[in-house]
């Protein structure tokens, strides 16, 4: 690995051949996001569609990776079936660590596979496996498989798809390493019009950590930042749950389709009750003192009366809300089981809770029947959306296949657009108002990760339009150095820009440490670039009316308050997406 350029796998599914290449731009784009979007713009077919076999599918990991605490995450970038638009997800694990000990910055996959196969890479091999056998079995059982097929230390890492990517549904994940995933916007779909089942990375070489007493000094202060302060507390003890309540508590929670923000029997779905009742055991990602994956249990009856088969399911906010809140289902092993399912299908839980969720009151108003859901669906009722679940990862129907494109896919051809709670992509499990509902709508991934809007919204009450773009493009802006390095966002208030450049300085990046104010806005605009390029028009971007009806602890949402905002926010999105300078060339 060279500190002056990236060291990149392109493979060739077809060809069944890889080449390694070499390609400058570390101090222009430091890697991660940036180095995806470098990638995309090197390798991608702009006008071409998601599906074209030529589309690269790419994985990068940052100059920090395997050098600093939490600095643990992959980016997946992707043109995403979902919106024909560039994109990107980002997903934990162990794939991060074990890409840099296979020796690559980057690793671009395109073309299909001629028959469902298993991409094995090695520090000194690389091999296109035949594993037609794995087709149409669950994540769970598939992972068995290649743990066995592929043996190998604590680094490996194992990325596979279920069967929601390969009928192609536009929220099929990949799976990583059991509990984490790169969950939206359908990369898993994007794996299977590859005929790819599986990626392996052995994570067998090794990379030189840096030795001087500067470094030595400067990871141990970090560690410690991490460690023995209060400012992971929240993320070890109850984890991201512990919002659930709060959220809950200043009527912020979406729930049952949005058309609640809060619900008084929510006590069933809380971290804490989660952490008393269901709590197996934590873990983390490598690299991560943390621990922030909790980990619960389902249990059904197994061969007879009072024997049990357990298995282990993780759960954040966003899982229990998606299969919890928005769908009026309030205990935690039942919210656990439904999860269960999506996790066996692999499926993305945020887009499929909320798209069942609107397939609920769409039954509920008399627009579909059970004709189309199979299953009769009613909020709260569990086992019927655990049905509902499997039938939308396998596209059971015309109905479920549509459904699994994206819910305004399925409004367009049943109606029911009006309250379909779609921003950019199925909503995240914040209700808190104007600038997180723009934040999400108008976002780069369409994540409620792109921009602290759901704390913009809880801490400000004025309706300073100006203040709140400007407010977003920084803190994008922020996130961007961070997923470029590749850090979990979880440790935004530790690595501060002041921070970052002292941690390149001592990992051998002094030019990219001297720049990375500079860096953070070259990465920025040409991330737009590619999405404006492929086809994103933010000042086309409509808001269902759901989000104008909602109320919150600051009363009734302001509908003019919330135009302003999009069409001040798709403006500088655009002024942002405006060509840069010339790229590198890979050579």
């Amino acid at each position: 690995m060279s500190r002056d350029h990236f060291r990149i796998l392109c493979f060739d599914l077809a060809a069944g051949q890889g080449q390694v290449v070499t390609l400058d731009g570390r101090d222009s784009v430091a890697g991660g996001s940036g180095l995806a979007a470098l990638l995309f713009n090197t390798y991608g077919h702009k006008s071409q569609p998601w599906d074209d076999p030529e589309q690269p599918l790419i994985f990068t990991i940052g100059p920090l990776t395997g050098y600093f605490p939490l600095m643990s995450k992959t980016v997946c970038a992707f043109k995403s079936p979902y919106h024909n638009q560039y994109a990107e997800s980002h997903a934990g694990g162990r794939s991060a660590l074990s890409l840099q000990l296979v020796g690559f910055d980057a690793l671009v996959i395109a073309g299909r596979a001629k028959r469902p196969s298993c991409l094995v890479i090695g520090s000194q091999s690389t091999e296109l496996k035949d594993v037609h056998f794995l087709w149409g079995m669950d994540v769970q059982k598939s992972g068995k498989m290649l743990r066995s097929m592929f043996p190998g230390s604590g680094h490996r890492s194992i990325l596979r798809i279920g069967p929601a990517g390969e009928q192609g549904s536009a929220m099929a994940g990949i799976n990583v390493d059991t509990y984490r995933h790169f969950g939206r916007l359908g990369a898993g779909a994007v794996m299977g019009a590859k005929n790819l089942k599986a990626i392996v990375l052995q994570g067998d070489g090794n990379f030189p950590l840096g030795d001087s007493p500067d470094y030595t000094k400067l990871f141990q202060e970090v560690y410690r930042q991490l460690t023995a302060t209060d400012m992971m507390r929240k993320y070890h003890d109850l984890g991201t749950p512990v919002n659930v309540a709060v959220l809950n508590g200043i009527k912020a929670l979406p729930c049952r389709n949005l058309q609640q923000t809060s619900d008084p029997q929510i006590s069933g779905i809380t971290g804490e009750h989660f952490a008393d009742a269901a709590l197996l055991r934590s873990a983390a990602c490598a690299g991560c003192p943390v621990g922030c994956i909790h980990i619960g249990f389902v249990r059904e009856k197994f061969l007879g009366e009072n024997q049990y088969l357990y298995r282990q399911v993780s759960y954040d906010h966003e899982p229990v809300f998606a299969a919890g809140s928005m769908l009026g289902v309030t205990d935690c092993f039942a919210v656990l089981g439904i999860l269960d399912v999506a996790e066996k299908m692999g499926i993305d839980i945020m887009s499929a809770g909320v798209a069942l969720a609107w397939a609920t009151e769409a039954t509920e108003k008399g627009i579909i029947s059970e004709k189309e859901t199979v299953a009769a669906l009613l909020f709260g009722d569990a086992a019927a959306y655990q049905q509902a679940m499997l039938h939308l990862a396998i596209g059971a129907n015309e109905f479920y296949r549509l459904l699994g494109q994206g819910i305004m896919k399925a409004a367009a051809r049943y109606g029911g657009a009006e309250f379909a709670c779609v921003l950019g992509q199925e909503m995240a499990g914040y209700a808190t108002g104007e600038v997180f509902f723009i934040s999400q709508a108008l976002g780069f991934r369409n994540s409620h990760l792109d921009a602290a809007g759901y704390s913009y919204d809880q801490k400000n009450t004025d309706k300073d339009v100006a203040a709140a773009v400007q407010f977003l493009t920084d803190d994008e802006r922020e996130r961007v150095l961070l997923t470029s390095m590749v850090s979990c966002l979880f440790a935004r208030n530790v690595y501060t820009p002041q921070l970052l450049a002292q941690c390149l300085e001592a990992a051998g990046y002094p030019t990219l440490a001297g720049s990375i104010d500079a860096v953070s806005r070259n990465i920025q605009k040409l991330r737009w670039r590619m999405r404006l390029a492929t086809g994103f028009d933010p000042e086309a971007v409509t808001i269902p009316a759901r989000f104008s009806e909602i109320t919150t602890w600051k009363g009734r949402l302001d509908a003019e308050y919330l135009a302003a905002l999009k069409g001040a926010y798709a403006r500088r999105i655009l002024e942002m997406g405006r060509p840069v300078s010339s790229v590198p060339a890979p050579s």
